[in-house]
């Protein structure tokens, strides 16, 4: 039998939720999955809903849930109360909790238990339920990603609240975080994406950081990429960032636009992402005066969103706190100037390509905004300089090389 070294592996990459348009994780699923099989790996995505966009070389395995985020409480039916898994996610919906990791590590589990020898290596991208720990009891090789620590998450959205039963209603759907926090610490295999996440992972759950392995994650430069054919125009910003997440800053870059406008009045912002109505982004909006001033585009493809990164003056991170910083990678990949707070990984991902402001500070940012605005040479300069840097330091062929190393690590360490 050939060492395991010259071998293809055999990959079951595992998420949650995994839909790309949802957040970095599906994002991190689909490209990690495509890279390895450029690799010459087979690999199979074993998700539940809202399920994944993959490539088509890669194998897709759906675990269903009850989905109530999208179908709602009153989606139950008498044929799901058979299934143990389906009665804890929809009581924990009613009571305001969030049992989908927990729920979908007890659906791994059932299927891997009947089909986990077809992989050599399992991945697990931050679901980190208790099911994680059983798979590892039974003998399959384990890898854990973890993006970055939810807890940061918590606290954000805890300083954001206005009242005590909304930091109560924070705290319910956060209650997930326990088991997190005990699976993480009996768990032999862990990765994250940026030094940043290693040192708050540690932090956050009790672990030390040489224990926890780091694996950065790429940027396709073959989609986000300049499109010169298209003309910028003159005066827009854009953003991509959730809506209503109190940790992706957006509030901070809405209130910089308000202060912008009495110098660039024909100033635009565009922000990929869903606006939710009566959501705390909208009353913002409104208290401000910027009804109708601010275009919200959400559900898009990513040429579409290359084409409008290709129209921005600026592209705007207002983040405060990044695991890696995904949007600031994809703008800077697009030869777009780019405008970024240093909340969390954000430093280590825009060096000195990129202006960079401290986070929670709208003041810092309409700063920077302006002086870029003021100057078309420097703007030309982050862009060039932006997309040099993810040519150089971040890419997908990079990440799978590294990842399916850190797998046949794993491998040898079980064998031996």
């Amino acid at each position: 039998m050939a060492p395991v070294q010259a071998q293809p592996l055999r990959i079951a990459l595992l998420g949650y939720r995994s839909n790309p348009h949802g957040g970095g994780q599906g994002i991190y699923l689909y490209y990690l999955s495509k890279a390895l099989v450029d690799a010459g790996h087979r690999v199979d995505v074993i998700s539940g809903p809202p399920y994944p966009r993959l490539d088509p070389r890669v194998g897709f395995i759906p675990l269903q849930s009850l989905d109530l985020y999208r179908n709602g409480l009153r989606s139950l039916r008498p044929r799901h109360l058979s299934s143990m898994s389906n009665v804890i996610e929809w009581s924990s919906k009613l009571t305001g909790g969030f049992a989908e990791p927990y729920t979908f590590s007890r659906r791994a589990v059932k299927f891997l238990r009947r089909h986990g020898h077809r992989y050599d290596i399992i991945h697990d991208n931050q679901c980190l339920g208790y099911g994680m720990l059983e798979l590892q009891r039974m003998g399959l090789p384990l890898v854990t990603t973890v993006h970055h620590p939810i807890t940061s998450d918590l606290r954000i959205a805890l300083a954001a609240s206005n009242s005590f039963r909304e930091r109560l209603l924070i705290r319910r759907w956060h209650s997930f975080l326990g088991m997190q926090a005990r699976v993480i610490r009996q768990l032999h295999h862990v990765v994250t994406v940026s030094e940043t996440s290693r040192q708050d992972i540690a932090r956050d759950f009790g672990l030390q950081p040489a224990g926890i392995d780091l694996v950065p994650i790429g940027i396709d430069t073959e989609q986000f990429r300049p499109l010169p054919e298209i003309p910028r125009r003159p005066q827009r910003l854009m953003a991509t960032c959730s809506a209503d997440a109190p940790l992706k800053g957006l509030r901070y870059l809405i209130r910089a636009y308000a202060q912008l406008l009495s110098q660039w009045p024909e100033l635009e912002l565009l922000v990929v992402s869903k606006l939710r109505p009566g959501g705390e982004t909208e009353q913002l909006i409104q208290q401000l005066g910027l009804a109708g001033r601010i275009r919200f585009v959400s559900g898009i493809s990513t040429e579409q969103m290359v084409k409008y990164y290709a129209e921005a003056t600026i592209a705007v991170v207002p983040s405060v706190y990044e695991g890696f910083g995904l949007p600031a990678g994809e703008a800077m990949a697009c030869a777009v100037p780019v405008v970024s707070t240093d909340g969390g990984a954000l430093p280590e991902v825009v060096g000195d390509a990129a202006l960079q402001v401290p986070a929670k500070s709208a003041d810092a940012l309409a700063a920077a905004i302006d002086s870029l605005l003021r100057d078309p040479q420097r703007r030309e300069q982050l862009a060039r300089a932006g997309r040099e840097r993810i040519l150089e330091k971040f890419s997908w062929a990079r990440c799978a090389e590294r990842m399916a190393g850190y797998y046949r690590e794993v491998l040898l360490r079980a064998d031996g």
